[in-house]
């Protein structure tokens, strides 16, 4: 997908609207109790970075990320605010040796893949650990007004996939190894809803992980 540096620009103020700051704390709560699941986690790489929103947000998390995306313009635009190293790549052909990281993020990016199974297989093949999703919920009332809203103005969502949670959970598991494990939770729930997070698949932003065994990995050397 191509981003104006208007847009890159709008895309990251919008966090700083009183709706973009429930949003980014709710996705980073959700985000952050999957990284649990990685206990010796230090290095990430999330693909499909943007403007390094979530990159550095995980730098602020005690470990060393990088932020891989196609856009320069969206590179661009996160090196106007920095913290974080930023490489030019395409998802479906890392730049980078097997095993390279911990683990592979794609975080609000995987919806604007044409072929995500494909950059999951290569997230898969650079992560040691395994891979972390933080996607939009097809099934939410968030989900469906976006897609509504598409259809009498522009947005950033325009071509974008919206997931189900059966779906992620099918897609994960379709690269997933001999006993990887899938984790999720969902967040982003109408404001009269009695929780912030849970197991009910109808929140509007999914949070899963799949989880390497890490043993057999190693058997398979």
């Amino acid at each position: 997908m191509t981003f104006s540096a208007d847009r890159a620009g709008r895309y990251e103020s919008w966090y700083e609207t009183e709706q973009g700051r429930r949003a980014d704390e709710a996705e980073k709560a959700a985000l952050g109790w999957l990284l649990r699941a990685f206990p010796q986690l230090r290095s990430v790489l999330e693909i499909g970075c943007g403007t390094a929103h979530f990159t550095r947000w995980l730098a602020g998390q005690h470990l060393a990320p990088i932020g891989l995306d196609l856009s320069s313009t969206m590179l661009g635009q996160a090196g106007l605010v920095g913290g974080v190293q930023l490489v030019q790549g395409d998802a479906r052909s890392l730049p980078f040796a097997d095993r390279s990281f911990d683990l592979a993020a794609f975080v609000t990016s995987i919806e604007f893949l044409n072929r995500p199974r494909e950059a999951l297989v290569e997230a898969l093949r650079v992560a040691r650990s395994g891979i972390l999703l933080g996607v939009l919920n097809r099934w939410s009332v968030l989900g469906l007004r976006r897609r509504l809203a598409g259809l009498f103005r522009s947005t950033v969502y325009d071509g974008a996939r919206f997931y189900g949670v059966g779906e992620l959970k099918r897609l994960l598991r379709s690269v997933g190894e001999a006993g990887a494990r899938v984790l999720w939770c969902t967040t982003l729930y109408p404001g009269c809803a009695p929780w912030a997070q849970s197991r009910l698949p109808w929140g509007g932003f999914i949070g899963m992980a799949l989880v390497v065994a890490e043993d057999t990995r190693e058997a398979e050397q």
